[in-house]
């Protein structure tokens, strides 16, 4: 199978495309084409610390392995970065870049695990202070999702110790309640078990469980765990003549309204402005796709933002399709497209999402998910009472 994803808009008359063979993970360019192929994704993540270290950050030792463990306490600008390096790829939404985006006027914390032996940062807690009242603070602000990213063979005791720490600077902040989103369970099954397990320990209830969906892309293809009415419906596409496209970022304004309608047929809106989705593709270029599928004539029968949260992660944020197109549901086909883009740049988790209403769990959305072959995983959102 060969899924085409335009890296430009081709002139008039002209079909060639950037092609990925979804069984090789490789891409080709038409010969008619001179552009580079640049979609397979660099990996970002390199060992190196952040910033030096900020005047006003303080260490906090932790009684455990003879002070092996410390925790780094900073706030305002300070609190984005670590010192030493990280042990692990941050997630998106927790990289300092990111971090500063989310708009916030209230204090901004940050606590940094550091494992004195490995000369690394081996934790990460971002909180944010309610403005309004200093009682409240959240991890996000405003995000998908916030909590603390682990490094991979942490002893629950030290995660525990590392939260009891996090705990004892935010009541002497005057912090009484922290409210936590926290990632999907299939990001890091055991990081999020641990986390889990210490929060409850300390007194956090968990206030919204959400079941997440995800694919994980493999050799054997998307077609492997397709329920067969989605199969049908796959075919039928294919046999309509649409395509799976890459867009360029310039039709964002474009893509924008396409969304935003296809919302408003459902009675919903869009949880981002236009200018704030065109900031995020200025700022992560490389971390943020327009995905869609057009019909035969060329018109778009399905759209979606995709997000790179981690060079393992590709996060489909905004699938849409109009309803004229239910009889196609060419959905179907745009997920196959992102599985193989997915695939070819070596992920290993493709990010369904959540699929929760205001009253409760979305349904019949969960059901297309799980006809999609979607691997269910738990969302946990905490309230966490300090005092």
């Amino acid at each position: 199978m060969t899924i085409t994803i335009a890296r430009e808009i081709p002139p008039a008359g002209r079909n060639d495309r950037l092609s990925i063979n979804s069984n090789l993970g490789f891409c080709r360019i038409s010969k008619q084409w001179h552009f580079a192929c640049t979609f397979a994704l660099p990996t970002l993540f390199h060992l190196t610390a952040l910033s030096s270290p900020a005047a006003s950050s303080r260490l906090l030792p932790l009684a455990l392995e003879g002070g092996r463990y410390l925790v780094r306490y900073s706030a305002g600008e300070e609190a984005l970065t670590a010192v030493l390096p990280l042990a692990f790829e941050p997630f998106l939404y927790l990289t300092p870049a990111h971090l500063a985006l989310q708009p916030h006027t209230g204090g901004q914390l940050g606590f940094y695990l550091e494992d004195e032996r490995q000369a690394a940062t081996v934790a990460i807690f971002h909180v944010f202070v309610d403005e309004a009242d200093i009682s409240l603070a959240h991890s996000p602000w405003q995000a998908p999702f916030g909590a603390v990213q682990l490094a991979s063979g942490l002893a629950p005791a030290t995660v525990l110790a590392f939260l009891q720490r996090v705990q004892q600077e935010l009541k002497g902040q005057g912090v009484k309640q922290l409210q936590v989103r926290s990632y999907p369970f299939a990001y890091d099954p055991a990081g999020s078990t641990l986390l889990t397990q210490a929060l409850l320990q300390l007194g956090a209830r968990v206030t919204l469980a959400e079941l997440n969906n995800h694919l994980e892309p493999t050799d054997l293809g998307f077609e492997a765990r397709l329920h067969p009415s989605e199969r049908r419906r796959l075919q039928k596409c294919r046999r309509a003549g649409f395509q799976f496209e890459q867009e360029p970022p310039l039709l964002l304004p474009a893509v924008y309204d396409f969304l935003r309608q296809c919302r408003a047929e459902k009675g919903q809106t869009l949880s981002l402005g236009l200018e704030r989705l065109q900031e995020l593709f200025r700022l992560f270029p490389q971390d943020h796709f327009l995905f869609s599928v057009r019909d035969g004539s060329g018109a778009w029968a399905a759209l979606t933002v995709a997000i790179r949260v981690s060079g393992q992660i590709l996060y489909n944020f905004y699938p849409a399709s109009p309803l004229a197109y239910n009889v196609f549901s060419p959905v179907v086909l745009l997920n196959e497209g992102l599985y193989a883009f997915a695939h070819a740049n070596n992920m290993r988790l493709l990010d369904l999402g959540t699929s929760t209403l205001p009253d409760g769990p979305n349904h019949s959305l969960l059901q297309f998910k799980r006809h999609l072959g979607g691997v269910l995983s738990l969302k946990l959102t905490f309230a966490w009472e300090l005092a």
